[in-house]
């Protein structure tokens, strides 16, 4: 905790002199009573005299002194709160391998029920966009923060041959770039952006071995980086995925390595996810990160309301125990 005028403490030490004169005060007092007063009789005329509690007013009014001087300085303290400007794209493979069945009841169907999930726990003040992409890629919802809309293109995904990786993560950034264009002009400027990007395979397009081609994967996660916007990469299944084409089984495992490598040259992170539960734990763990930010914000009300309520404290002992303020 820290303090916006922390001048304001010195105050404390008026509050310590008021404790010390109390203190004072009281043994005057006690040696006065021993010294000029008739002990035995004093015990037959007042046998009950007043206890400890006959301090509590006196140390109630202290501590909210205490409390309010602290209050008057103006504590801060990191808080998590929600963030009110960025930008998320979420890129999803709509490529024929996540017609898989290893994650029930297909990858399409388990990601498209988490990625519902996580546009209702994104924060409000943060745009979500959807990218959706295979042989081709193909922006959906420009950066909004209208959810229905994002969930009804969600419902809307269908399955398409190849899978254009690259392609994906420069629609996404041309996506983000129009969106910041379009905010540019505020006093703000355009808010902080970020791409999701969830994928269950090597990319196909250009190529098997062209991710560094000029529309590579890894090609368009450097472009993503000297944009400044990181792409958090999902690699998504397990590696006895399988789907029929053509009457054969080919086997779709996931390809974290190529995952990985994009979430690393882009500034981003990777995670990995082989059941619709683990999706949606990474889901939520994204949109606590982007949905919320650490702040120094005002911190003062506690300390405001303790020493209210001492006050008011003080002030009701000192009467239900003197018949006066103390």
């Amino acid at each position: 905790m820290s303090f916006a005028t922390p001048w304001w403490l010195l105050l404390l030490l008026v509050v310590v002199a008021l404790a010390a004169g109390y203190v004072l005060l009281l043994r005057r007092r006690r040696r006065d009573t021993i010294a000029f007063t008739n002990l035995e009789l004093l015990d037959r005329v007042a046998p009950h005299r007043p206890g400890r509690y006959r301090h509590l007013p006196a140390a109630a009014l202290i501590l909210a002194l205490a409390l309010l001087t602290v209050a008057l300085a103006g504590p801060t303290a990191e808080a998590r709160v929600p963030r009110n400007r960025a930008t998320v794209v979420l890129v999803i493979d709509v490529s024929l391998s996540m017609q898989a069945t290893d994650v029930e009841p297909t990858r399409l169907a388990a990601a498209q029920a988490a990625a519902k999930s996580f546009a209702d726990q994104l924060t409000p003040g943060v745009n979500l966009g959807l990218v959706a992409f295979a042989g081709t890629a193909a922006v959906l919802v420009s950066p909004t923060t209208d959810r229905p809309s994002i969930k009804r293109a969600v419902d809307s995904l269908r399955l398409s041959e190849s899978t254009a990786t690259g392609e994906a993560i420069f629609a996404a950034m041309s996506s983000v770039d129009t969106f910041s264009q379009s905010v540019s002009g505020t006093q703000d400027g355009p808010p902080p952006a970020r791409i999701v990007l969830m994928s269950d395979g090597k990319q196909t397009v250009p190529g098997p071995d062209g991710e560094n081609e000029p529309r590579g994967a890894f090609t368009a996660a450097r472009k993503a980086a000297e944009a400044k916007v990181p792409v958090s990469t999902i690699s998504f299944g397990t590696d006895y995925g399988s789907i029929e084409i053509d009457g054969d089984r080919t086997s779709v495992a996931v390809d974290d390595a190529s995952m990985r490598e994009i979430a690393e040259l882009s500034g981003g992170q990777f995670f990995t996810a082989a059941t619709e539960g683990e999706l949606r734990q990474v889901y939520a763990e994204l949109g606590e990160q982007i949905g919320y930010e650490m702040r120094r914000v005002d911190a003062s009300r506690p300390w405001m309301m303790g020493g209210a309520l001492l006050l008011v404290a003080g002030l009701g002992a000192g009467i239900a125990l003197g018949r006066r303020l103390p």
